[in-house]
């Protein structure tokens, strides 16, 4: 019997804490779908969560990130077209220059009150929870 379950994957919002009101880190993706979103991408077998948040981060944005918390983890089954993925998001923060690289067809530093459009996934929704945490500590609710 072939079992289908859902694909682990990370997803990260990086703060970059030696800049103005903490902006954080959006690429645009070069493969579709195309858009903007968060660094993130799959678990390799056998890989940790934190560390495959560390390595896309890396591969994604030449950043090295040092992981704040796990923040929340997004599962619906239609996040993602492709197929169906399970989302560990983490905050992180970072200091420096990110440059776009891996499957990033761009990067660019945004504040919080000019995010671009469109968003990839489910990551409208990612970020809608933070800015509630980040500003008012509520947590995403189940």
């Amino acid at each position: 019997m072939a079992y289908r379950n859902p694909a682990p994957t990370v997803d990260l919002i990086i703060e970059l804490r030696d800049r103005p009101h903490r902006p954080i880190v959006l690429i645009e993706r070069r493969n579709q779908p195309w858009g903007w979103a968060l660094p993130g991408g799959f678990v390799d077998y056998g890989e940790a969560v934190e560390t495959a948040a560390i390595r896309e981060a890396q591969e994604e944005t030449a950043l090295a990130v040092t992981l704040v918390e796990q923040f929340h983890v997004y599962s619906d089954p239609s996040r993602d077209a492709r197929q169906h993925t399970i989302s560990i998001v983490f905050l992180a923060t970072a200091t420096g220059e990110p440059q776009a690289g891996d499957d990033a067809k761009g990067l660019t530093v945004f504040n919080p009150w000019e995010l671009p459009t469109p968003l990839c996934f489910d990551h409208d929704r990612i970020l809608r929870d933070y800015w509630q945490y980040r500003h008012y500590g509520l947590r995403p609710r189940i």
